[in-house]
């Protein structure tokens, strides 16, 4: 939010630099986070003077240019070449100086320098309006008022503004100070706890007065539930047209570009008092009705950015006899709008329930300021006063007259808030005491009213514009912020509690995997627990049934927590690939979410994604993809670290994977892996092959604080390696071939891996060949051939005997 430091004197008559009232502001918690100085001209015309041309003749080397001797004050001239086919010996003109910065159209600066034209000396520059900001003609240099004295600088016939202003970071807590006025409010109390006192000026509405009532608009509000309160008044015989230069400036400091004098009243009494409003051409308005309702779900309307909404039945629309003009407190419509030719109006201050206005803003896609402010609450009692304050505004800069009462629709005011605040309660929390006198000046300060004072406390009226303060503890916060928090002493001894935390604690574990995640690669992902229920269409596992719905859904894309992470993972890949990044790792520690009858189920799962090529694009490497078999090692490296590393692996049957595995432990499923199926990953927009596994972390957690490892030292002996070919039936599993070895020998054996896989014509259809790898290490001594072989023959007749296998 930007704030001008010119306009906040305008409300608090301070002396105090703005690098003096930052620190005040920030330490109030209307965080400064920069300042910048804005200049009604860029460069404040500053190196410019007023010139006379005291000679002017042709250049001899080109027929447009002249050179001239200009006049600057001092003693000597400047000799300065010019193109422009106006100028002429007599005049008074802008003369940028040498040294001189000037802007061209998109604010680059370009300096004057001191250099030849065709061959003459040119000592500074002859300037056109638009060169130095004081207007858009570029037909010839501009020629001064005869009576300015040669070397004036031009930025004292011409004022330049030069204002500092805030970059506030407002917090979304902190509807009051959304304006100029809610900034001065704060400013005000800070300085009163400096020892220094200063009332708000705020703008008069005196001149306020009605003066035909001719162009009569009746207002009727259908839902009072979603505006509280509406108010309305006709204005007519206006002229549209530019705003005055410092209404201009005064948008322009706080980065608002002018459009018109009706438009820029608007805007500059939202800016100034923090309430917006809305104008309408009464011409515009069928038979001068405006009916404050909603509208059948789908109806049509165009916004001012012409762009054609379908509305929800829930968006609040501000409508004449006969169709939409407006989304209340949102956007305004592309027909009702003022134009150039309009002379007649109707404007608009209303209070529209926060809720109902940011749904609509969020449903549309639309962030406005009228809707940053209506959807933190505005404040209701002001509703009024804002519009006369419009009016009189308006009047001021474009006539006319008012030619209706105020209609003002109020059934039941919105009341301010009732605080009983215990001296016990605010010295506990904040660990000081602190004067009752100063508790009393910062609430006053604080436009909250005290109505009584007993010896436990005082009873309190908080204005209804704060709808951040409505408790106990949020008036001792506007007293500690007001009072300093740096004037709160600090005690010289540190204490600090240890908690006792096991070594099984959630946060332990996921840390250390996830460590070892990112060294392989990876990198972590934080998706929205919030999706669409669209998803169930993708997989038979998601039930719409079991769906846990959000009951006031920011739209439909969120309207449902998600059952699975593998949608939201999905869109992080597909995003990363349309941004031209093909070779990911993704993992994230998240939870799903569901509903079973009345009961509703959390759990916590470690989701995994290995998406395009295992290594960069290298000349020493050739590109390999990622595949199935790099996740199966990723998930059980991950089990190894955990000590859960006898997995047992059974196909998967889930509908989202084209080939996928469960991985179990002790029985119990701890896992599930695959590739994700084409359908899926097109429905995403993905082209190159994804793998998915999903870790049910709960469920591991449980696990590693059951089980136990031996932690045994490295034998000193040697091991001993002997391969097998083996020819097997292709429905063999090296699986099984692996639990039939260990369980032949317990004793000796320690490694068995599978280094090749051989399917070709000189083998039967039915047939493939496994080429195995078994590793022997003896504890106690070292083994001798005669031991290995004869645990091997004991293999071949096992392997024989199960699987029907043989040797190649």
């Amino acid at each position: 939010m930007k704030i001008s430091y010119n306009w906040l004197k305008q409300f608090v008559n301070t002396k105090w630099t703005a690098e003096e009232t930052e620190v005040l502001l920030t330490d109030l918690g209307l965080e400064v986070e920069g300042i910048k100085t804005f200049e009604s001209i860029k460069g404040g015309l500053k190196g410019i003077v007023v010139g006379k041309v005291e000679a002017c003749e042709p250049h001899p080397n080109a027929d447009r240019l002249k050179i001239t001797e200009v006049n600057i004050g001092e003693e000597k001239t400047l000799s300065i070449v010019c193109g422009a086919p106006n100028v002429d010996k007599g005049q008074l003109v802008p003369v940028a100086t040498i040294g001189t910065i000037l802007y061209n159209e998109d604010g680059e600066p370009w300096p004057i320098k001191k250099g030849k034209i065709r061959g003459e000396v040119s000592e500074g520059m002859i300037c056109a309006e638009d060169e130095i900001g004081l207007g858009k003609s570029h037909d010839g240099i501009m020629v001064l008022d005869e009576k300015l004295k040669p070397g004036t600088p031009l930025n004292q016939v011409f004022p330049v503004e030069i204002d500092q202003v805030f970059e506030i970071g407002l917090t979304p807590n902190r509807a009051d100070a959304m304006s100029h006025w809610g900034v001065a409010r704060d400013l005000r109390a800070g300085l009163i706890q400096q020892e220094i006192s200063t009332p708000i000026d705020t703008p008069s509405v005196s001149n306020f007065h009605v003066e035909d009532r001719s162009k009569r608009v009746s207002i009727r509000v259908k839902n009072s539930e979603l505006a509280p309160r509406y108010c309305g008044v006709s204005i007519s015989d206006i002229e549209v047209k530019a705003s005055p230069e410092w209404l201009q400036n005064r948008l322009k400091a706080i980065g608002i570009n002018p459009k018109n004098n009706i438009v820029d009243a608007t805007n500059y009494v939202m800016h100034e008092l923090g309430q917006p409003l809305h104008v309408f051409d009464i011409e515009k308005i069928k038979s001068n009705k405006i009916v404050v309702t909603t509208l059948p779900k789908g109806t049509k309307f165009t916004t001012l950015d012409e762009v054609e909404r379908e509305l929800h039945e829930e968006d609040l629309m501000i409508c004449d006899a006969e169709k939409p003009l407006c989304m209340a407190g949102v956007f305004g419509g592309i027909s009702s709008g003022v134009k150039e030719n309009t002379t007649s109006i109707f404007l608009e201050s209303a209070y529209f329930n926060p809720v109902s206005v940011r749904k609509t803003a969020k449903r549309h896609g639309l962030n406005t300021d009228a809707s940053f402010r209506f959807e933190r609450g505005v404040d209701p009692n002001i509703t009024e006063y804002a519009l006369k304050r419009a009016v009189v505004l308006i009047q001021e800069i474009a006539g006319g007259k008012v030619s209706s009462d105020i209609d003002d629709f109020y059934p039941k005011k919105i009341e301010d808030f009732q605080v009983f605040l215990t001296f016990d309660k605010i010295n506990n929390l904040i660990g000081q005491e602190i004067d009752t006198g100063v508790i009393k000046t910062i609430l006053t300060s604080l436009d909250i009213k005290v109505n009584n004072v007993s010896e436990s406390g005082l009873g309190l009226t908080i204005p209804a514009y704060r709808v951040d303060v409505q408790r106990e503890v949020d008036v001792i916060e506007e007293i500690l912020r007001v009072y300093g928090y740096n004037n709160i002493e600090t005690d010289s001894k540190f204490n600090i509690s240890i908690a006792n935390s096991s070594k099984y604690a959630d946060y332990k574990i996921q840390n250390k995997i996830a460590d070892q995640l990112v060294g392989q690669g990876f990198y972590e992902t934080m998706a929205n627990s919030l999706t669409t229920s669209k998803y169930t269409e993708l997989s038979q596992e998601i039930n719409p049934e079991h769906n846990v719905e959000i009951l006031n859904a920011l739209s439909q894309d969120l309207g449902v927590m998600r059952q699975s992470m593998l949608f939201s993972g999905l869109e992080s890949i597909a995003y990363n690939i349309n941004r031209n990044q093909q070779n990911l790792r993704f993992f994230e520690f998240g939870k799903t979410y569901h509903k079973y009858d009345e009961k509703y189920v959390e759990q916590k799962h470690l989701s995994l994604f290995l998406s395009g090529f295992r290594h960069k694009e290298s000349w020493t490497m050739p590109h390999q993809t990622t595949d199935f078999f790099q996740m199966k090692g990723v998930l059980e490296r991950i089990f190894e670290r955990l000590g859960l590393s006898e997995i047992k692996y059974k196909s998967s049957e889930a509908s989202y994977f084209s080939e996928g595995l469960i991985g179990s432990f002790k029985k119990q499923q701890i896992f599930e892996f695959g590739r994700v199926k084409n359908n899926i990953l097109k429905h995403f927009g993905i082209s190159q092959e994804v793998l998915y596994a999903e870790i049910n972390w709960d469920s591991v957690l449980e696990l590693i604080q059951k089980s136990s490892f031996i932690i045994k030292p490295i034998s000193k002996f040697p091991s001993t390696r002997r391969d097998f070919a083996l020819l097997l039936d292709k429905g063999v599993k090296f699986d099984d071939l692996k639990q039939i070895a260990f369980k032949t020998d317990k004793k000796i054996l320690k490694e068995v891996d599978l280094f090749d896989v051989y399917e070709g014509d000189k083998l039967p259809e039915d047939k493939k060949s496994y080429a195995m790898r078994f590793v022997f290490v003896d504890e106690k001594k070292t083994l001798t051939d005669k031991q290995v072989d004869k645990v091997m023959q004991k293999l071949q007749k096992e392997f024989e005997k199960e699987f029907g296998a043989s040797l190649r």
